[in-house]
């Protein structure tokens, strides 16, 4: 069941092209789980030089699409939204199992393993293509006012 198009998306994170890593939120229970679609597509700016010939996605992108996916479901439970922004604080445990190429299908699963809406939030991450582990990570944000970042 699609639960936001890439226009809700945009509704809700402040990335934009060429920098928003999720296409569609497929699933989400509140403060507990979201799950995420990034297709993958050759157009995309870092396949030109990463690597020429044998096109491969960068691990820091895969990771970012999980924090993106984890951002939209915890920035809906923040108060403000608007005026608050969630920063990226430190990865743990990351692992990359395969390589993702263009035309592949990203499929983001979060999972929240703590949240305050006014502090720190930690997520488990993983992206899967096929149905098999493309990287996995544990991620950890902190709310912040807009006007203070």
């Amino acid at each position: 069941m699609l639960v936001y198009d890439t226009i809700g998306i945009q509704q809700i994170l402040p990335h934009r092209y060429p920098f928003l890593m999720v296409d569609t939120i497929v699933e989400m229970e509140r403060f507990k789980r979201i799950v995420a679609i990034k297709n993958v597509t050759i157009n995309e700016a870092h396949f030109a030089g990463h690597f020429p010939g044998k096109p491969v996605m960068p691990g820091v992108l895969i990771i970012e699409s999980m924090a993106q996916a984890g951002g939209l479901l915890l920035l809906q439970e923040i108060p403000d939204r608007e005026n608050k922004l969630l920063y990226f604080v430190a990865i743990d445990e990351a692992r990359f199992r395969r390589p993702v190429v263009p035309g592949d299908q990203l499929r983001i699963e979060i999972d929240v393993l703590r949240f305050r809406t006014n502090s720190f939030c930690k997520l488990a991450g993983k992206a899967l293509v096929d149905g098999e582990i493309a990287a996995e990570a544990k991620l950890m944000c902190k709310t912040v006012n807009r006007e203070d970042a």
